[in-house]
């Protein structure tokens, strides 16, 4: 967490000289810093090697990064002379409380070798009590565990200590970690030394609960709050700290530990020490992913975009793939719901993108698929890993419990919203007046409309449901929980959603289901887009020839690839439609091949190919010619719109060495 080095209590050596020797054994090089002379280099094999969050502890506030708030608010304090008596330092482990109240109270009691010098935060050279502040030694300077010391009696041994002058120093300095392990008891014995203590006397207090301190306490306190060190900060600091120490890192890894120790400089610190040990000297990002049991980010991002098309072969080989090289499958969940809220971030704030701390690959692959996924979807995919990471972790078998949650994660990529799915049931319901389908065109009283029998609206708003319950790509069943529902509007609902069968003929007018569509038989996908078009579906048929890059098709099943924009719900709405136009059940499903072009495109290609026959003929380059600014509108195939039979005797311009007629727009 620093760029300067510090020594323990443990280690300090007796007496100046050993002093000197020490402090330059323990010296790591940083920039600003004398090397240490040669003749100290057995005194650094002597004291043993110290863990880099020991050895980089920051010395001043000058070493101290990500918390600038902070210090300038101490330092207009200190230069006005408007020092309190209490603070509270507030943060999550690692951000460097403990290390804040010994530079604070090194400040408090600066005092150069001449004796001059007063309360500052511009330590730029030790002053007479330094070295002993900061190694945890100075007389003056107790440091308490309130864990461990939570009693009212050691309070009320404090409240006597503070009656008595400091020895040596200007102040003396309380420094009690973890405060909220205070008892009850402890706290109200506390209340008035501190709100009114002995002008020699300052209270530091350093807790990660805050909101368990009481509000009596607090109130008595000026209270910091320590920031959790940003990513791209903290990753910097790494990579000095790397330079310092003669090893080579990548910046890939650095990220990675800088990502893993979430915002905790010395977290960040003892992984880097791991790392290091782990990699023999050398910080590579195979390393790191190994070490911590991340997933490979490149990985990560394969599975989530397998995941949102659908795939799932691809997404659950992926995810053995990644459990095989060592992932903890939590962990999979936990870097799918980071990589979906970066992919929403990038979608609504497309300047995220220029975060330093994010890899080549997050940046450009997360800000495509931020292009292509809707906000509904990437929402609806944060809910649900939220929900699974969980259940991942809890499960007795994790690898199960994920796949299972890819699974949900597949299948509800393409589901409609509650609005769409509303839309859907108000399109497909018939409208007011329309006989309903039982065999006596009435509902179960024998009425003549649909409003209000079971055989009008009812049935009709069933099939809407179940349209909703098919998955793309897996010929599935109906989901347990939406025949469920449909099965509550009507009998004939429910049949219609159990089985596409007629019912039986011993049932009665009154219970009778509507007829089942007769059966259709298609044989191409061409009759597919006709067929809506008689059907009056427009918007299916636009997105049909617009969307649909064909794969596989024959009589029950359909295979395509969306096109770019293409709706992901268009697979569960051909489904629908296609067993209520043929009476039968369809596999429809998306694939991750290309697939062939659309029709609409393949339109384009022979438009643009007659447009350049036609130019080419030597008349029509006449006429061009003949009228400067003229341009071939529409190209016509008289023998396509006059029939076969009387093709030949078409009277069409061209009609001797040409297959078509041009139109001019002059």
């Amino acid at each position: 967490m620093t760029d300067s080095p510090t020594d323990s209590p443990d280690t300090a050596p007796q007496g100046q000289a050993g002093d000197a020797a020490h402090i330059a054994a323990s010296s790591p090089g940083l920039p600003g810093f004398a090397a240490p002379p040669a003749a100290s280099q057995p005194a650094a094999n002597a004291t043993g090697y110290r863990v880099l969050a020991r050895k980089y502890r920051p010395r001043s506030f000058d070493d101290l990064i990500g918390q600038e708030a902070m210090v300038r608010t101490l330092s207009n304090a200190f230069e006005t002379g408007r020092i309190p008596q209490a603070w509270m330092l507030t943060g999550v482990r690692g951000v460097g409380k403990t290390t804040t109240a010994r530079i604070l109270a090194r400040g408090l009691n600066y005092e150069t070798p001449d004796g001059s010098g007063g309360p500052t935060i511009h330590l730029t050279q030790p002053g007479v009590h330094c070295q002993q502040i900061i190694d945890g030694a100075h007389i003056d300077v107790m440091e308490i565990d309130a864990a461990s010391n939570n009693g009212v009696d050691n309070i009320r041994q404090l409240n006597d200590s503070v009656r008595y002058a400091p020895v040596s120093a200007r102040y003396k300095v309380y420094i009690v970690d973890e405060v909220h392990m205070l008892s009850t008891g402890a706290f109200n014995a506390f209340l008035k030394t501190l709100e009114e203590p002995p002008p020699h006397a300052k209270f530091i207090f350093a807790t990660t609960e805050i909101r368990k301190v009481p509000v009596t306490i607090l109130s008595r306190c000026q209270r910091f709050d320590l920031r959790r060190v940003q990513a791209p900060v903290l990753a910097a600091h790494l990579a000095r700290i790397c330079d310092a120490e003669q090893v080579t890192a990548e910046d890939e890894a650095l990220a990675q530990i800088a990502r893993a120790a979430e915002g905790s400089v010395r977290d960040s610190l003892s992984l880097l020490d791991q790392a290091i040990a782990h990699g023999a000297g050398h910080v590579s990002a195979e390393t790191v992913r190994a070490m911590l049991g991340l997933a490979d980010r490149g990985r990560i991002i394969d599975l989530f975009g397998a995941v949102m098309r659908g795939d799932l072969p691809a997404s659950l080989g992926q995810l053995q793939e990644q459990y095989d090289a060592g992932a903890d499958p939590a962990v999979v969940m936990s870097e799918l719901a980071s990589f979906t809220h970066l992919v929403t971030r990038l979608k609504l704030v497309p300047d995220a993108a220029k975060d330093p701390s994010l890899t080549e690959a997050e940046r450009i692959r997360g800000a495509d698929l931020a292009g292509k996924l809707s906000l509904r979807a990437l929402s609806r995919a944060w809910q649900m890993l939220l929900k699974a990471m969980p259940e991942v972790q809890d499960s007795f078998r994790p690898l199960a419990a994920a796949e299972m949650a890819l699974v949900r994660l597949a299948y509800a990529s393409d589901l409609p919203t509650p609005d769409e799915a509303l839309r859907m049931l108000r399109d497909s319901a018939p409208p007011a007046g329309r006989s309903g389908a039982g065999p006596m065109g009435g509902g179960a009283g024998g009425g003549g409309t649909g409003d209000g029998g079971a055989g009008g609206g009812a049935p009709a708003m069933a099939r809407a449901v179940g349209q909703n319950d098919y998955r793309d790509g897996g010929g599935m069943g109906p989901d347990d929980g939406a025949r469920g529902r449909a099965s509550a509007l009507s009998p004939g609902a429910s049949m219609q959603l159990v089985s596409s069968q007629p019912a039986p003929a011993m049932a009665t007018p009154a219970e009778a289901t509507p007829k089942a569509a007769p059966q259709v038989r298609i044989a191409r996908f061409e009759d597919l887009v006709a067929l809506a078009g008689d059907k009056r579906d427009i918007g299916l048929k636009v997105a049909l020839e617009r969307d649909v890059r064909l794969v596989r098709f024959e009589d029950g099943v359909i295979e395509f690839a969306l096109a770019e924009n293409g709706s992901r719900s268009l697979a569960s709405e051909l489904s629908g439609r296609l067993q209520e136009w043929t009476g039968r059940r369809w596999v429809v499903a998306i694939s991750s091949k290309p697939g062939e072009d659309t029709i609409q495109q393949r339109r384009a290609a022979a438009k643009a190919e007659r447009h350049s026959d036609a130019a080419a003929h030597p008349l029509v380059r006449a006429v061009l010619d003949r009228f400067p600014g003229a341009q071939i509108v529409d190209v016509i195939d008289v023998r396509a719109t006059a029939g076969e039979e009387d093709a030949a005797d078409a009277d069409a311009p061209f009609a001797d060495d040409s297959d078509g007629a041009g139109e001019f727009d002059d």
